[in-house]
């Protein structure tokens, strides 16, 4: 595990050369390891064998030495023993004629010590005197033992000591030599080894390497040990001949080798890492400069590498050449997709705002081709791609050359430079109208018709700054216009960012508070009072203030949020009904009622419910163009109110199509004038004309009459003589909050002239 964290960490260099020339060195460092640890191995074994042959060959000499130096001594011995004399001399007691003949042979023999041990025990020694215990052990191994030499401890020193009987004829004692086995002895025996062993008699050796050499620890290390059984006199007490060499010793003969191993280990070393070093060198310079423009293609910059070999890396370096190419072929292709349009090839809007981004003075014209679905689904969507790359190249013609774009599906727009608004407006138009020649596709002349919208840069800090929305945002304008060509209008614009939370603020704003209803009286011609109210949503936000009706109602619409409006404002005018009529004013309410929701079965239930239940006097007050969205689902909840009992109001009669079809068909109770036709009665017979018309009408048909935006006495005048029932407007009074109301209400009767401004 170790090896192979090494072999990791060495790959983890950044630099390959380095990595290559460390990988190659660690591989042959580990070859010259593994390489030296055989050496060694085998030197070592070799020497351990060579050491244990010498010691074994040296072990046997030595036994061999040991008998003869035995067989020498008993020879002595036996010739003292066997000497009639010194037999007499031992017979009889003669202790100064044995122990001169003890002496006498003793010198002969070269022996530390002799003497004569009798049968009784009783010894005469000269030389050296042994102890009880020696003598006691002496005695026991040559009476019982059947002993003639051995090993005997005198002193606490080791003695070679052998033994000859003396008879006459009987036996009555014994010769003794002793030879002490000290150190001078030993090295006499170490100088006959090949090799220079130590030597020494020891008394109870380890049984491990009796007979054979084994491995010790030592003072000098590891040693080769064998142990050579010697007889002893006292069973108690064995005795060895211990042989041991140091394997230092033996292996000091190869420390040249190993020195040379090591000079050549380290020389074949240094050699691989300067060739290492150089052929790495030239294997990693190409991938270097590979490596190099890898960097700088990921920095964006295509630069292509050289090529110096046929090579796996020189085919590699090709590769990457190749893959270059085709990349700046590509990422021409998508810069040429990014910033034009596929169907006509024209520019987009991309490259649209790129041209307007660089100049103050710059304005950006959209040309909006008019009924475009229905051209395109007339011609096809390839051929309408055809026609709008002609209308491109003859705008762009009819501009000086500049460069027409693609901002939409029926949408082109170039850049023109001018002074101001007007001039720009100017231009626009004159290029809208002259571009309106018919164009032909597929043989057979196609008519258009343009309208251009223009738009400069917007102001710093507002919430559309770019030219092209602003322009897309004008070109809607015009068209609601219903104008050839028209400029961005910021205030018509409005602030639609910040209205995208409305809605859910609007509901919350009904649970606290914030909306409330505003009631605007109805005058009665006939009962020349006030007979009904119009309930008015009003919403105070924290932050805007006034938020006007047309907004919040117009998103709840769009956004599905109206009918919890609706439910809440009929409760909420049933419980001001009850209001009123605890303050003794019995009034109709008129609560607007969307069109989206006369197509719910389910708002029909509720509102039914609602007056059922409470027994309230409601008008829900429709637009007949609402009736017309969804005509049977919207006559049937119609019908659904009328048989409730809720009176049902025809809101804003004029200004729609005002279908007599429908008019008739609703079971409506009343029909409400647009106050469009109301405001010009003063001064426009045609608008009284058309007023007293209807009036007529709707009286035809059962209904009632009430007229809206009634400002003026001479307008009331007029309703007054044409048989109008009911007026509404700020003559009679403005929209008030219900306390106001009252207030009113409770006024003596006057003439409408009067009422609350």
């Amino acid at each position: 595990m170790k090896l192979f964290g090494l072999v990791q960490r060495l790959l983890t260099f950044r630099n390959l050369r380095t990595r290559l020339t460390l990988l190659y060195m660690g591989l042959f460092g580990l070859a010259l390891i593994f390489s030296a640890v055989a050496v060694v191995t085998a030197v070592t074994s070799s020497a351990r064998h060579m050491v244990r042959d010498e010691m074994t060959s040296a072990g046997a000499v030595y036994g061999q030495l040991w008998e003869a130096r035995s067989a020498q001594l008993r020879q002595g011995a036996a010739v003292l023993a066997q000497d009639y004399g010194f037999r007499e001399a031992v017979a009889t007691d003669d202790a100064p004629t044995v122990r001169s003949a003890l002496d006498n042979l003793r010198a002969r023999q070269g022996v530390d010590g002799a003497l004569i041990l009798g049968v009784d025990g009783y010894a005469t020694s000269t030389g050296v005197t042994p102890d009880e215990a020696a003598l006691d052990a002496l005695f026991k191994g040559l009476d019982s033992g059947g002993l003639e030499s051995g090993v005997l401890t005198i002193g606490g020193q080791p003695f070679q000591v052998v033994a000859a009987p003396v008879n006459a004829p009987v036996l009555i004692g014994w010769v003794v030599f002793a030879e002490r086995l000290d150190a001078v002895q030993m090295r006499n025996l170490e100088r006959l080894s090949a090799i220079p062993l130590s030597a020494a008699v020891v008394l109870n050796p380890s049984q491990a390497s009796m007979g054979q050499p084994v491995t010790v620890e030592t003072g000098e290390g590891p040693s080769m040990q064998l142990a050579h059984a010697l007889p002893s006199f006292d069973p108690t007490a064995r005795a060895a001949l211990v042989l041991t060499y140091p394997l230092h010793r033996a292996m000091k003969a190869y420390d040249s080798l190993f020195l040379w191993l090591t000079a050549i280990g380290a020389a074949g070393l240094a050699l691989l890492m300067g060739g290492t070093w150089i052929l790495s060198r030239g294997l990693t310079k190409p991938i270097t400069a590979l490596d190099a423009a890898v960097h700088r293609l990921q920095q964006g910059e295509y630069v292509e590498a050289p090529v110096t070999s046929a090579d796996e890396i020189g085919r590699l370096a090709t590769s990457f050449n190749v893959m270059i190419g085709d990349l700046k072929d590509r990422e021409a292709r998508l810069t040429h997709m990014a910033l034009h349009d596929q169907e006509t090839g024209l520019p987009n809007r991309l490259s649209l705002e790129r041209q307007a981004g660089g100049h103050a003075d710059a304005w950006v014209v959209l040309f909006g081709v008019d009924r475009f679905e229905v051209v395109r689904n007339a011609i096809g969507y390839d051929s309408m791609g055809r026609l709008l790359a002609v209308l491109g190249a003859r705008l762009s013609a009819l501009a000086d050359g500049a460069p027409m774009a693609r901002v939409g599906a029926g949408a082109l727009g170039l850049v023109i430079i001018a002074k101001n608004k007007a001039e720009a407006l100017e231009a626009a138009e004159h290029l809208a109208a002259a571009a309106q020649a018919p164009i032909n596709v597929n043989g057979a002349p196609v008519d258009i018709a343009l309208t251009a919208g223009v738009a400069g840069h917007g102001a710093a800090g507002s919430d559309l700054t770019s030219p092209v929305d602003r322009a897309a945002i004008a070109l809607d304008q015009a068209r609601a216009a219903r104008r050839t060509a028209g400029a961005f209008d910021e205030v018509a614009y409005g602030d639609p960012a910040g209205n995208l939370s409305l809605i859910s603020e609007l509901m919350t704003a009904l649970a606290d508070g914030e909306v409330s209803l505003a009631y605007q009286p109805k005058y009665d011609f006939r009962a020349q009072g006030i007979t009904g109210v119009e309930a008015l949503m009003r919403w105070t936000h924290p932050r805007r203030g006034a938020v006007s009706p047309d907004l919040f109602i117009g998103m709840a619409e769009e956004t599905g949020h109206i009918r919890p409006l609706t439910e809440w404002a009929i409760r909420r005018a049933i419980e001001d009904q009850k209001t009123m009529a605890a303050a003794g004013h019995v009034l109709t309410v008129s609560v607007n009622i969307s069109g989206r929701l006369l197509s719910d079965e389910s708002f029909a239930d509720f509102a039914v419910n609602e007056v059922a239940t409470s027994g309230a006097d409601l008008c829900f007050e429709i637009t007949e163009t609402a009736v017309m969205d969804n005509p049977e689902m919207a006559l049937r909840i119609v019908d659904r109110f009328a048989d409730a009992g809720i009176s049902v109001s025809l809101d804003d009669y004029g200004s729609g199509l005002s279908s007599l079809a429908y008019l008739k068909r609703i079971r409506a109770d009343e029909l409400k004038i647009d106050k469009s036709f109301i405001l010009g009665l003063d001064n426009s017979a045609r608008d009284g004309l058309l007023v007293k018309s209807t009036i007529d009408l709707a009286h035809g048909l059962g209904l009632k009459v009430t007229a809206e935006g009634v400002e003026t006495p001479t307008a009331l005048a007029l309703l007054r003589g044409m048989g109008c029932d009911l007026a509404q407007g700020y003559l009679i009074g403005r929209p008030v909050a219900m306390t106001a109301l009252l207030d009113r209400l409770a006024a003596p009767a006057e003439e409408p002239r009067a009422a609350i401004r």
